[in-house]
């Protein structure tokens, strides 16, 4: 019979997972309204619009970087810490 601690890195491995592929057709989705944003906002044309909505297209460029950087984070934060509590809940015992 596996032990718990086992169990627990398999399930937090499947929520990843299953995590990741929430993350990637969320990105799907959010990739066509950034361009419209893009394109709504004159990104393409630097030298004629002011310097806040310049500001504006480098926020909505880094949307999709963000986002992926968010979804590994809660990934690798959700496998660490079942490895961190199962460690701590041995101590205990």
């Amino acid at each position: 019979m596996k032990s718990k601690k086992a169990q627990t890195l398999g399930i937090s491995i499947i929520t990843s997972f299953i995590i990741l592929l929430i993350g990637l057709v969320v990105i799907n989705f959010l990739t066509p309204e950034i361009d419209r944003a893009r394109i709504d906002l004159n990104c393409s044309a630097a030298d004629d619009i002011s310097d806040g909505t310049k500001l504006t297209c480098l926020a909505v460029d880094i949307v999709v970087i963000y986002w992926v950087l968010i979804i590994f984070s809660v990934i690798i934060g959700g496998i660490t810490g079942n490895i961190v509590s199962g460690r701590a809940a041995r101590l205990v015992q």
